[in-house]
């Protein structure tokens, strides 16, 4: 039976610091209001909101360059592609398939995922069964986004825009039939669509009805339709329930417990969701990476990125025991345990 590790990982930000400060000039905010509530102290923004070169899939294919090298493997060896996104080059088609135009992979299939900040670990789910299934060998999972084009940088968007930045982060998932290596234990996802429109982007959904709204009635688009919207302190109450919640089942799932775990990379969403459940786990500040200080909340990317920093750091090390986990948009989240 086939089991699925990792075996490249990788990560790309764009060159351009944007910090607190730089904020500030923009709209009535301060360093000090910013990272008291969030922890962020600066995030990457492409250079040019409006390139149209450097976009969520060329951050991509920089990123799974730099996985497929670590992997010791050329983009001729990949035969399927995930790629984790809700900020696509085109409302479709997806980015999955753009990449492996970029990459100049054989005409292999590309998957899009569209699950926002849980996108990663929703990819790594569908990765994962795939390689167990015994369908592919190596799998391409991508995370990646380019929030700066997107977000309403006045006060009446200051809530929310402060918190994103550009980055993508990806992983070589190659299968291997050695039960005692490294692999993916176990994969747990999950959904509440009821809460939707607590964190949402309206524009350019069909529900709505925007492409006719758009041409005869453009004055009825509000920001409210167009920018991300966010009711902060509902989606923290939820996300503080669902992140322990999903790491104990994907602990138990495994036959592990809390104390067996070396590493805990949670998505960068807000330094004061990690620290809450890193203190309701009763976790030591060295088995939980944070580096949303740098990034801020880069969705999909999140995840890769810091576990591709961790491994550069060598916070990881072979057969270390590590978690990744997620909450977001939809409501959804989900986590993956696995031996490194």
């Amino acid at each position: 039976m086939y089991k699925s590790k990792i075996t490249g990982v990788g990560h790309y930000v764009p060159e351009n610091i944007v910090t607190n400060d730089d904020l500030s000039k923009l709209m009535n905010t301060n360093d000090e209001w910013i990272t008291e509530r969030t922890g962020i102290k600066e995030r990457r923004h492409r250079k040019n909101r409006n390139d149209s070169e450097e976009t969520s899939a060329f951050l991509g294919f920089k990123a799974s360059e730099m996985a497929l090298k670590n992997a010791n493997l050329t983009s001729k060896d990949i035969d399927y592609i995930v790629f984790a996104t809700l900020s696509p080059d085109y409302f479709f088609p997806g980015n999955g398939i753009l990449l492996q135009e970029m990459l100049g992979c054989d005409t292999i299939g590309a998957l899009d995922v569209r699950n926002q900040c849980s996108g990663f670990v929703y990819a790594m789910g569908v990765a994962n069964a795939f390689i167990k299934a015994g369908v592919y060998k190596n799998i391409l999972v991508v995370g990646a986004e380019i929030h700066s084009f997107g977000l309403d940088f006045t006060d009446r968007g200051r809530g929310v825009s402060v918190i994103f930045g550009d980055g993508a982060g990806a992983v070589v998932l190659s299968a291997t039939e050695d039960e005692n290596t490294q692999g993916i234990l176990s994969v747990n996802m999950h959904s509440e669509g009821k809460y939707a429109e607590e964190l949402a982007v309206k524009f350019p959904g069909s529900k709505f009805g925007w492409a006719d709204r758009l041409l005869t009635e453009p004055e009825a688009l509000t920001p409210e339709d167009i920018y991300p919207v966010m009711n902060g302190n509902f989606v923290f109450k939820h996300a503080v329930t669902r992140f322990p919640e999903s790491i104990i089942e994907a602990l138990t799932k495994a036959g592990k417990t809390i104390e067996d775990l070396d590493l805990l990379i949670p998505h960068q969403a807000n330094i004061r969701i990690a620290q809450y459940v890193q203190q309701l786990l009763h976790l030591p500040d060295e088995k939980v990476f944070i580096n949303i200080q740098k990034y801020g909340n880069t969705t999909a990317a999140s995840i890769p990125i810091a576990l591709s920093e961790a491994k550069q750091e060598g916070k990881i090390k072979k057969g270390d025991l590590v978690m990744m986990t997620a909450f977001g948009a939809g409501f959804t989240w989900g986590s993956v345990l696995m031996n490194w």
